[in-house]
C-alpha cells in the first residue's frame, strides 16, 4: 500500500474553508431572521395605517348618515368637535344644500355621489395633507387629514429613531412618515403594499438598509475559534496517526532488514566455517583410510577407527548445523523470490511517507522524475520497499554533510527496453576514492558506526528478483544508485 503525505496547507485550508462555510451560514441565518422580523413589522405598519384609513371612511359615513348639522339646530356644526377626538383631523367641512364647494372638492363630491363612497381630493404629499370627501343628502362632508398625525405611534412596531424608513406614496409623490437611518449599506430590505382602502389609495413603502457592523460578529468569532480548535485537534490526531503508522512501517522494515542482515551474516559465517570443517573432514577420512591399512598392525585399530568415526560424525554435524542456520535465515539462491507486478511510484511514495519527518527536519528538497509514467516491474513488494528505503536512507545520511540550502534528493525512473531503472541521487559528497569499487562488499562501510551490510543486502535482494544494483558518482556531484528490474507484462491492480 502506498502512502502519501498530505500537503502542509491541507489542514489550514480545511480550517479556513470550515470557518468560511460556517460564517456564511451564520450570516445567512442572521439575515434571514432580520428579514422575517422586518416583514412582520412591515405587515403591522400596513395594517395600522389601513385601520386609520378605514377609520376616516367610517367617520364620513357616520356624518353623512346622521347629518348632525342639519338636525341639531340648537348646536350648529357639532362635527367640529371631532378634531379633539382624532388628532389627524385638522378640520371637518360640510356643505349645505345651497352652498358650493371649491372646484377640487366639488369634483370629488360628484365622484363620491357616483361611486357612493368617500373620494380623495386635493392631496398635498409635500406637506402630508389631503382632503377626503363624502357626498350626502342634504349635506356633504369633507375631512382635512394630516397624514403624519395619522400614524398611531402608541401601537407602532418600529422605534421612531430607528433604521427603518416608512413612506406614504401616491402617483409618484411621497411623504416620509419615518425617516430611518438613510445611510448606504450592504443589504437592503424592502416591502411595498397599497392601503386596504379604496378611498385613500396610498402605497406604504417600508425599507431598511443593513450594515456590516450589524452582523453577529461575536458568534462569527466564536465559530471561527471553534473551527480553528477543531481543525487543530484533527490535525494533531492525524499527525499522531501518521506517526504511529510510520513507526509501525519502520519497525516492520527494521525487522525485515535485521533478518536479511542476519542472513548475510550467516552466509558469511557459513562460508568461513565450511572451509575448515571440510578440511577436518577430509583429513579425518584420510587418517581413517591409513589406519585401515593392514601394514599398521601394531596399533589398536578398532579404537582409532571409533575415534576417527566420531570425529567425522561431529564434523558433519557441525556442517549440518551451519547449513541449517543458513537455510533458516536466507532463502536458497536457486529458489528465487516470488515476484508480482508492482508500480515503482507506490514503493517510492510509501518510503517518502515514512521518512517525511526526517526529510522535513533536514530541509531536503525532493524531486520525482518519470515515476508516474514508469511501467510496472516484477518484484517482491517487501524487498522492493526495503531496497528503496535503504537507498533513500543512505542518501539522507550523506546529505547531512551538506549545508541546508544544498540538500537535494532526486528519485527518477526510466525504461530500458525490457527493464526499468529506478535511480536515487543525492547532492552529497559522493563515494570517496577507492570506496566505489567496494560499495557492495559485505562489512565494508565509510560511515562511522555502520555495519557495511546495507548495500550488500540490497544487491542480494535485487539479484534474487532478477534485477541488479549499481552505484556511481554523478557528474553534477553526489552519489547515484540505480536499481534495474524486469518489466512486467501486465499492469498491477491499483492500490488504495
Amino acid at each position: 500500500m502506498a502512502y502519501r503525505t498530505a500537503p502542509r496547507w491541507a489542514w489550514p485550508g480545511a480550517g479556513v474553508l470550515l470557518a468560511f462555510a460556517g460564517s456564511a451560514w451564520l450570516v445567512q441565518a442572521d439575515l434571514s431572521a432580520r428579514r422575517d422580523a422586518f416583514d412582520t413589522d412591515a405587515r403591522i405598519v400596513h395594517r395600522l395605517l389601513s385601520q386609520q384609513a378605514a377609520q376616516h371612511d367610517a367617520v364620513l359615513a357616520t356624518l353623512t348618515l346622521l347629518q348632525p348639522g342639519a338636525t341639531l339646530a340648537a348646536e350648529p356644526d357639532p362635527e367640529q368637535r371631532l378634531p379633539a377626538l382624532y388628532p389627524q383631523l385638522l378640520q371637518v367641512l360640510h356643505r349645505a344644500r345651497d352652498d358650493a364647494w371649491p372646484a377640487p372638492l366639488a369634483r370629488a363630491e360628484a365622484a363620491s355621489a357616483a361611486l357612493r363612497r368617500p373620494v380623495l381630493a386635493d392631496p398635498d404629499m409635500a406637506r402630508g395633507r389631503y382632503m377626503l370627501v363624502q357626498a350626502g343628502t342634504p349635506s356633504s362632508y369633507a375631512l382635512h387629514i394630516d397624514a403624519d398625525a395619522a400614524v398611531p405611534w402608541a401601537d407602532w412596531p418600529l422605534p421612531r429613531e430607528g433604521p427603518v424608513r416608512v413612506l406614504l406614496q401616491l402617483d409618484g409623490a411621497s411623504r416620509v412618515l419615518q425617516p430611518g437611518a438613510g445611510e448606504p449599506g450592504r443589504w437592503r430590505l424592502a416591502a411595498e403594499k397599497r392601503l386596504a382602502s379604496e378611498s385613500q389609495p396610498f402605497t406604504v413603502t417600508v425599507t431598511r438598509t443593513l450594515h456590516a457592523g450589524e452582523l453577529p460578529w461575536a458568534r462569527l468569532l466564536l465559530w471561527c475559534a471553534a473551527a480553528a480548535a477543531a481543525t487543530a485537534g484533527l490535525a494533531a490526531w492525524q499527525r499522531q496517526r501518521d506517526a504511529a503508522r510510520r513507526a509501525e512501517e519502520l519497525l516492520r522494515l527494521g525487522q525485515v532488514g535485521r533478518l536479511n542482515a542476519l542472513g548475510e551474516l550467516a552466509a558469511g559465517m557459513a562460508h568461513e566455517l565450511n572451509q575448515p570443517l571440510t578440511a577436518v573432514l577430509a583429513s579425518t577420512q584420510a587418517a581413517q583410510r591409513l589406519l585401515d591399512d593392514p601394514d599398521e598392525g601394531g596399533l589398536d585399530l578398532a579404537t582409532v577407527r571409533r575415534a576417527l568415526a566420531q570425529s567425522v560424525q561431529q564434523a558433519r554435524r557441525a556442517a549440518d548445523v551451519v547449513t541449517r542456520l543458513r537455510r533458516l535465515v536466507q532463502p536458497a539462491a536457486d529458489s528465487g523470490t516470488a515476484t508480482v507486478p508492482l508500480r515503482l511510484h507506490d514503493a517510492v511514495d510509501s518510503v517518502l511517507y515514512l521518512l517525511a519527518p526526517q526529510i522535513e527536519a533536514q530541509g531536503v528538497q525532493t524531486e520525482r522524475r518519470g515515476l508516474d509514467d514508469a511501467p510496472a516491474v516484477l518484484a517482491d513488494p517487501v524487498a522492493l520497499e526495503q531496497i528503496v528505503h535503504n537507498l533513500v536512507q543512505n542518501a539522507l545520511q550523506a546529505l547531512t554533510a551538506m549545508p541546508p540550502g544544498r540538500r537535494r534528493l532526486v528519485i527518477g525512473a526510466a525504461t530500458l527496453g525490457e527493464r526499468v531503472a529506478l535511480s536515487v541521487r543525492d547532492s552529497g559528497p559522493g563515494f570517496p576514492p577507492g570506496a566505489l569499487e567496494r560499495a557492495f562488499e559485505p562489512f565494508f562501510t565509510t560511515r562511522e558506526g555502520g555495519l557495511g551490510l546495507g548495500l550488500s543486502l540490497c544487491e542480494s535482494l535485487a539479484a534474487n528478483m532478477g534485477g541488479a544494483l549499481t552505484a556511481r558518482n554523478h557528474a553534477e556531484g553526489g552519489a547515484e544508485l540505480t536499481l534495474t528490474l524486469p518489466r512486467a507484462a501486465a499492469a498491477p491492480a491499483s492500490t488504495a
